[in-house]
């Protein structure tokens, strides 16, 4: 007799229900009630029981970090400059300069300009030039002028120049006047380079026959109103030891030059200028002159060109 399939399934399901209920009970058990709210009398809780306790990091091996040291206090009143805080701060550029061993050269026309005379026009030029290395140069130095078509005053100078510092020379040398009067050596000696505040200064003294003397100190300076237009102040300075009346010259003090050129730097080795010149004898030179009847002070306009390669 075969047995109903309703009543098998029924059997089976009868068998299982227990065990499915027990694994699964929790799944519809009610949510736990909740407890109730403990009351914190905050005059007598003892709040240390609910503080966390201290976890010392050092001991788990992870160092807390220390704090930046502080910048100390600047020093009050500040202390007296010493000679070696002065070295420190400016020290020798003479020593440890690297030269350069190759020879070099350059040459500069300062000056060569046309001026404008009481009858007709004049020339001048003045113009130097080296060749030799930063410390050993061969220096050639001349300036002269013409009036009327005839040269009144040219010389040439021949000099040794060592640098003695970064930014002076001293020189040692021959010069020769052409003009005026019967042509005469001398023995020159002298000083050249950059003053304080950029200042082109050259000073020589001469020794020549018969125990003549003189001296020429030389300053120029150069304004930039611009890029290229530069403003150029010039002052020469002339004395002699002795008169000599053959060249229009007295004892003392002689003459005194002063310039001041404007010029615009095409290129830096091309500027046409603009200028104004001023010359003044003094002493015995002024009393000669006014024996030939020359004048003893006397203004010009100049305009020329200043190139150097």
């Amino acid at each position: 007799m075969k047995t109903p399939r309703s009543v098998i399934v029924y059997a089976l399901s009868m068998a299982i229900a227990p065990a499915w209920a027990q694994d699964h009970s929790h799944h519809n058990a009610p949510p736990p009630e909740p407890k109730a709210a403990a009351t914190h009398d905050h005059a007598t809780t003892d709040h240390a029981v609910h503080q966390t306790p201290a976890v010392d990091h050092s001991a788990m091996g992870h160092a807390m970090p220390q704090e930046a040291p502080s910048q100390e206090a600047p020093i009050e009143p500040v202390p007296p400059v010493t000679d070696a805080d002065r070295a420190a701060a400016f020290p020798d550029i003479a020593h440890g300069m690297h030269h350069a061993p190759e020879r070099n050269s350059f040459v500069v026309f300062d000056r060569l300009e046309a001026m404008d005379l009481d009858h007709g026009r004049g020339e001048a030029w003045e113009a130097q030039a080296w060749i030799g290395s930063d410390l050993n140069r061969l220096w050639l130095r001349s300036e002269g002028e013409r009036e009327h078509g005839h040269t009144e005053a040219a010389d040439l100078e021949v000099l040794y120049g060592r640098s003695v510092s970064a930014w002076w020379d001293v020189v040692a040398g021959v010069k020769h006047d052409f003009k005026p009067g019967k042509s005469r050596d001398w023995a020159a000696f002298g000083v050249q380079g950059l003053a304080p505040y950029k200042f082109e200064v050259s000073a020589t003294a001469y020794v020549g026959e018969s125990g003549a003397t003189a001296a020429t100190v030389e300053a120029e300076y150069e304004v930039l109103l611009t890029n290229r237009l530069i403003l150029q102040p010039r002052v020469e300075v002339e004395a002699f030891g002795k008169d000599d009346p053959a060249r229009g010259i007295g004892s003392g003090l002689s003459t005194v030059e002063a310039g001041l050129r404007l010029r615009y730097e095409f290129t830096r080795q091309f500027a046409p200028y603009v200028g104004v010149a001023w010359e003044r004898a003094y002493g015995g030179t002024a009393d000669l002159r006014r024996d030939e009847g020359e004048t003893v002070e006397d203004t010009r306009l100049v305009a020329g060109v200043r190139f150097w390669f």
